[in-house]
């Protein structure tokens, strides 16, 4: 398994208990396909250098996961279609 980042940003305009829900949701797909989510760093709402789709503002998250190719296939792809996404990158680490 190697270790990736992940930084996401999360639409602004949902409630507190919907965005914990999303946040939830895509932790989960890491840990049911074997991975563990390793730091989970919260940054919060932050204002964007530009507009993204109308949106000024994004809640940001940074996550550190250990995961298999498999895995990060699987939560890129969820990430791409989940419209509560606004961006995310995915970086490996070195080992």
């Amino acid at each position: 398994m190697r270790k990736y980042e992940v930084m996401y940003i999360v639409n602004a305009s949902l409630d507190d208990a919907a965005r914990q829900e999303v946040i939830d949701q895509m932790h989960k797909v890491i840990t049911d396909n074997r991975g563990n989510v390793l730091n989970v760093d919260a940054w919060g709402l932050k204002e964007f250098a530009y507009r993204i789709e109308d949106m000024t503002k994004g809640y940001y998250m940074v996550i550190t996961i250990e995961a298999d190719n498999d895995c990060i296939a699987e939560f890129d792809r969820l990430m791409r279609i989940n419209n509560n996404i606004v961006r995310y990158m995915i970086v490996k680490q070195e080992a």
